[in-house]
């Protein structure tokens, strides 16, 4: 899944090619960030980006509808892509837990990337880490179970998205035990931004399948993101805002 999203954040920011635009799920990606760091918005992105693959339907699971899209997905965002995203709401654990236990008899074409937003939402109804252990395998095995549908030489991406807070034992509890079941990980880290912006560094782990890399994402008073690949040198990441190469998604 990190190549999913390395191709939402370099499509913005650093140079890409197309050799990089291949369908490739990988391990499963745990993305995490304090409250308004965009996650939601990134795993929107990487839902459209998915959808445009061809390779099968998106299933986004989230508790509660979008009163709005996310902003800054800029081209991707039509209606095509958006046919192929199945949204669901289960609106507690208890929900989450049925609709992963009967994914098996959901009829139509099986998804080719299964998204969670809002995990700590779930984890906090029960906060024991006997109860995130089986959050966790039920998503994996729901996972693996629409791989084995899709086919030989397919499989369904799998990404969660995770909020993290300061100095909270449960959370990093439930953090310590979710890095062992997703090898890949994206942190978003607040970072100073510019006036009427809001600003954060993304440092994406792929899981042992390349080099960690970095990008600038900007939100600006409007909600568009704008991406910008991170300083390779050591100093003030301004440096690396406003660039010819920013762009928004």
């Amino acid at each position: 899944m990190a190549e999913t999203l390395k191709r939402v954040l370099s499509r913005g920011g650093a140079a890409w090619s197309r050799e990089e635009n291949t369908p490739a799920a990988g391990p499963p990606l745990l993305l995490l960030g304090a409250p308004g760091s965009g996650k939601t918005t990134l795993l929107f992105a990487a839902a459209l980006e998915a959808a445009g693959e061809g390779q099968g339907p998106v299933l986004f699971l989230t508790r509660r509808p979008f009163q709005s899209l996310p902003r800054g997905t800029g081209t991707a965002l039509d209606p095509m892509r958006l046919q192929k995203i199945r949204f669901q709401y289960p609106s507690s654990t208890r929900e989450l837990f049925w609709l992963l236990c009967s994914a098996h008899e959901a009829p139509g074409p099986a998804p080719s990337l299964l998204l969670l937003d809002g995990l700590e939402e779930y984890l906090a109804e029960d906060p024991e880490p006997q109860k995130a252990a089986y959050l966790t395998a039920l998503l994996l095995d729901t996972a693996a179970h629409f791989s084995h549908r899709l086919g030989l030489g397919r499989d369904c991406g799998l990404m969660v998205a995770l909020q993290t807070q300061e100095a909270d034992s449960g959370d990093i509890l439930h953090l310590s035990l979710l890095r062992r079941y997703f090898p890949a990980q994206c942190w978003l880290q607040p970072d100073a931004p510019g006036p009427g912006e809001h600003g954060l560094r993304a440092c994406l782990e792929p899981g042992g399948l390349g080099p960690r890399t970095e990008w600038w994402v900007t939100f600006r008073s409007d909600g568009e993101m704008m991406i910008a690949p991170w300083p390779t040198q050591t100093g003030d990441p301004s440096s690396g805002k406003g660039s010819s190469s920013a762009g928004q998604l």
